[in-house]
């Protein structure tokens, strides 16, 4: 049978044999848990001739019985101690628990083996060999975490072979608790004196496994970044969210912070699409109402991940994505990778560990102090930004949102803020007059649009800061497809300067509206309104660079369905600095009034553009019926109908009727 090498991070089906490799040693441990494998990798490297001699296996690689078979025969049974850690209990790993029960007991091999979780299992108590006080002895240790933890678990475990006093048990790490790299942080005081002065907070929640696995670098260089932007983050990490015991803790910590943003790295969700589930801490009153931002770390390499257009594996999607969309979170980017396999030769294993990609960590971090800045900034001094979609790219397709009357809702939203305490001058009385205003300024319509005045006005210098602070590959993609920003339909030669872009935006003081451009001139909008792959214009990337770099605005809203933004060249989801819609919009908050019955679009939104769907119905339904003048003629035609080949008279004075109808 061919043979697999083994490497970290994979999971295998068991269809293929995987060859560990591995030679004997005093201590074999068996894990599915990468993080803890390399936790007991630097517990030995640390501990030097203090620690016993370690063979470090991944579980995933001993699914196939021809892969547990040679395992067994060339390391476990000439082993002094095999301790392996059951994922699932012995019905997920069967084949596996009755071999090394058996096979170690003929060799007088003791064997622990221990739970995957922090859950008794009576039975795989049962099956080991070891003492029952050992066996919660070592289970403590890797319950618990740590770096201290893994080391005592060593010296336990060397003292098992050697027949040797037993050291001290394992330190308790708590259920959930603050974090800060290379420090120990008793309270919420102690965490502000590293914060910057009247500083925004950002919570960091995340899983306690990265504590007690060593797998802090990707909430390490978030930390950083918030840093960074003057933010003050409040790490706190959790067994669950579930678990009522770390749910207390949280809650207890948020109501004593009060943060302006969530930023949270845990898989699933708590609820349920039906509303039911646990109660979620993120979204109870101690969180203030805090937006909950979803970043990601990912199971795959950040080399895999830079290869793929889908951006993660399936698995990702369901865990850190679609589930935690269901808590309405704020799907963002994937800041924490599993790194590239090495070999540690003391181990015999491949350990992979996690990393952070500080570039994704940044943009997460921005998003962050923006969401904060919005939160803390007065009414009155909030920019918003209100784009209408354009679908096709006639005037008469202008603020076409689906299944909503568009041009009267963002008048009404116009009217609603200025109620409300924005600082909105002269709003429309509603959609006409809006409209109006719109249509007399350029559009995405191009025959006369160099005839239309009004608008706003990006100067090329302006744009070109902008642009040249682009990633090389979305400029390079950009001046392949569209050219110079000087051929573009949207930019004004200038008489006395370089020129500039005249774009589809009217003012209304701190609220602007503006049309949406489109992704192209000079193609069928049709065919290529969802085209995975036409890269925008430089008239496209303008609008956005003026919202942002001119407007200075605090947050946009695209109004209604059927935006193209979510729909630019780049990945599926987790998203880099070379894809558009990043490219484009940027970290902006972002907000979506959508229509509730095309979930998979508004997905599209949320997963690419770190959009905030606010659902609206769909219209009532009524009969379509004609009117006017078109009623009659429908009559005419109905009557016509009836009289062909009955009555001639009749049918010809119809026909006389009927087109001098049809020509008035």
């Amino acid at each position: 049978m061919h043979l697999l090498a083994a490497t970290p991070g994979t999971i295998s089906d068991g269809t293929e044999a995987v060859d560990p490799g591995q030679s004997p040693a005093d201590l074999v441990v068996i894990s599915a848990a990468d993080n803890e494998l390399v936790l007991l990798a630097e517990a030995r490297a640390a501990l030097g001739a203090e620690a016993p001699s370690l063979r470090l296996t991944s579980l995933k690689h001993l699914a196939h019985p021809m892969s547990v078979d040679l395992h067994i025969a060339d390391c476990a049974a000439r082993s002094r101690l095999v301790v392996a850690r059951v994922l699932g209990g012995t019905a997920y790993w069967r084949y596996g628990v009755e071999q090394y029960a058996a096979r170690l007991a003929e060799a007088g091999v003791p064997l622990a083996l221990l739970p995957g979780d922090d859950r008794p299992d009576e039975e795989l108590k049962r099956l080991s060999s070891v003492d029952p006080a050992d066996w919660e002895a070592l289970r403590a240790f890797l319950v618990e975490g740590g770096p201290a933890n893994a080391a005592g678990f060593l010296r336990w475990a060397r003292a098992m072979i050697e027949g040797a006093p037993r050291p001290a048990p394992a330190v308790p790490l708590a259920r959930a608790g603050l974090y800060w790299p290379g420090a120990a942080p008793e309270s919420v005081a102690d965490l502000a004196r590293r914060w910057p002065e009247g500083a925004p907070v950002a919570a960091i929640v995340f899983y306690r496994a990265l504590v007690a696995g060593g797998g802090t670098a990707p909430v390490d260089a978030l930390i950083e970044a918030l840093l960074a932007r003057g933010v003050a983050p409040l790490p706190v990490f959790v067994a669950s969210l579930k678990e009522p015991a770390s749910a207390a803790e949280l809650t207890a910590l948020l109501a004593e912070a009060a943060p302006e943003v969530v930023v949270n790295l845990t898989s699933f969700a708590t609820g349920t699409p039906d509303g039911g589930g646990a109660p979620n801490p993120l979204a109870g009153p101690a969180a203030g109402g805090a937006p909950v931002l979803q970043g990601l770390l990912a199971a795959s390499t950040a080399e895999a991940w830079r290869d793929s257009s889908a951006g993660l594996s399936g698995r990702d999607i369901a865990m850190n994505v679609a589930l935690p969309e269901v808590d309405g979170r704020i799907i963002t980017r994937a800041i924490g990778f599993k790194g590239e396999a090495r070999r540690d030769e003391a181990t015999e294993c491949t350990l992979a560990r996690w990393e952070a990609e500080p570039g994704r960590a940044a943009f997460l971090a921005e998003l962050a102090a923006r969401w904060a800045r919005l939160r803390r900034t007065p009414r009155a001094g909030r920019r918003i930004a209100l784009v209408l979609a354009n679908y096709p790219n006639r005037d008469g397709r202008l603020a076409n949102g689906v299944g909503l009357d568009t041009p009267e809702a963002t008048a009404l939203v116009l009217r609603r803020l200025a109620a409300e305490g924005y600082r909105v001058s002269d709003p429309p009385a509603d959609g006409a007059a809006l409209m109006a205003r719109l249509l007399a300024g350029p559009t995405n319509w191009l025959p006369d649009r160099h005839r239309r005045r009004g608008g706003v006005t990006l100067p090329l210098a302006d744009y070109l800061d902008h642009w040249n602070a682009l990633p090389e590959a979305v400029r390079a993609a950009v001046e392949a497809r569209w050219g110079p920003p000087e051929a573009d339909p949207f930019f004004e030669p200038g008489e006395t300067d370089c020129g500039r872009f005249r774009l589809s935006v009217v003012e209304f003081g701190n609220v602007v509206v503006g049309i949406q451009p489109a992704r192209g001139y000079n193609i069928d909008p049709k065919d290529t309104y969802h085209s995975p792959d036409l890269v925008p214009p430089h008239g496209y990337l303008a609008f956005y660079a003026w919202l942002e770099r001119v407007f200075a605005a605090h947050a946009v809203v695209h109004m209604g369905k059927h935006g193209n933004l979510e729909w630019l060249p780049g990945k599926g989801v987790a998203l880099s600095e070379n894809c558009f819609p990043e490219a484009a919009l940027g970290p902006m908050p972002h907000v979506y009034p959508f229509i509730v019955n095309d979930p998979g679009e508004g997905t599209q939104a949320k997963r690419r553009a770190q959009a905030v769907i606010i659902d609206h119905l769909t219209p009532p339904l009524t009969r379509a019926e004609s009117y006017g003048p078109l009623r009659d003629l429908e009559a005419l035609v109905d009557e016509y109908y009836e009289a062909a080949g009955v009555d001639p008279r009749r049918v010809e004075r119809l026909r006389r009727e009927i087109l001098s109808l049809a020509a008035a």
